[in-house]
């Protein structure tokens, strides 16, 4: 398909808009163009097409776990990377998953986030029906919603989708330096929609647990960072 093809198939979306998330999404190699001249038609490449098992866990998640009502299977899998994807959300969710119920000071000394990062993040992912608190009163423990809980499959679909892409990668194709930039707890810089699930597979399930490792000490967050924090609309 061209772009133009794409931009009719999808009317809430300009075209301009739409030749930028293809190109993006060519640069990281989920699709290939049949031809380098100008106007050449998209398809998903290999790498892309393996896709399918990741955004099937995160619609079946969404459907089970989030109150949603009627929404379309592609909008059920944005809607699910858009509360997963803020950077150091993964790790907040492993401590909790590993340790909880929490306090926020401990969940702030473990995961290494300077306190006000880590009441940014709590907020949120209450706010997304991830995380809740045990009882009404400042200082009560954090711990997992059933949804935060049941994030395992999904943890699982990215491991085992990026692992043989990482692999590959490695050994015949360079990484973007935008792809390769990540933070120590594997959630890329400026991540958003697709590429994002890749960095996830850093903290990915294992069978007996929501995920299979500690995360690493993070660096001191400077206030001013959190403030930069917000999420950024993918629509």
């Amino acid at each position: 398909m061209r772009v133009r093809d794409f931009a009719a198939h999808l009317p809430f979306l300009s075209e301009q808009l739409v030749g930028k998330r293809l190109a993006q999404m060519h640069d990281d190699g989920l699709v290939t163009r049949a031809g380098a001249r100008h106007g050449a038609p998209y398809q998903l490449s290999a790498f892309g097409n393996s896709l399918s098992s990741v955004h099937r866990a995160l619609s079946d998640w969404s459907h089970a776990h989030l109150p949603l009502g009627k929404m379309a299977g592609a909008e059920r899998v944005e809607d699910a990377l858009r509360r997963l994807h803020l950077r150091h959300s993964t790790a907040v969710i492993q401590v909790l998953d590993a340790g909880g119920p929490m306090r926020f000071l401990h969940i702030a000394e473990e995961t290494g986030l300077d306190n006000g990062f880590t009441r940014h993040r709590l907020n949120r992912l209450q706010l997304d029906g991830l995380v809740t608190r045990t009882g009404p009163r400042h200082g009560d423990p954090y711990v997992l919603t059933d949804a935060g809980r049941a994030l395992s499959p999904v943890y699982a679909a990215v491991e085992h989708w990026s692992n043989p892409v990482a692999t590959r990668r490695n050994s015949s194709t360079p990484v973007p330096v935008a792809a390769a930039t990540r933070t120590r707890t594997g959630i890329p810089l400026g991540a958003g929609g697709i590429r994002t699930a890749a960095a996830l597979r850093r903290s990915a399930a294992a069978p007996s647990a929501l995920l299979s490792h500690a995360p690493h000490p993070q660096p001191r967050v400077p206030t001013l960072v959190t403030a930069q924090s917000a999420h950024s609309q993918s629509r």
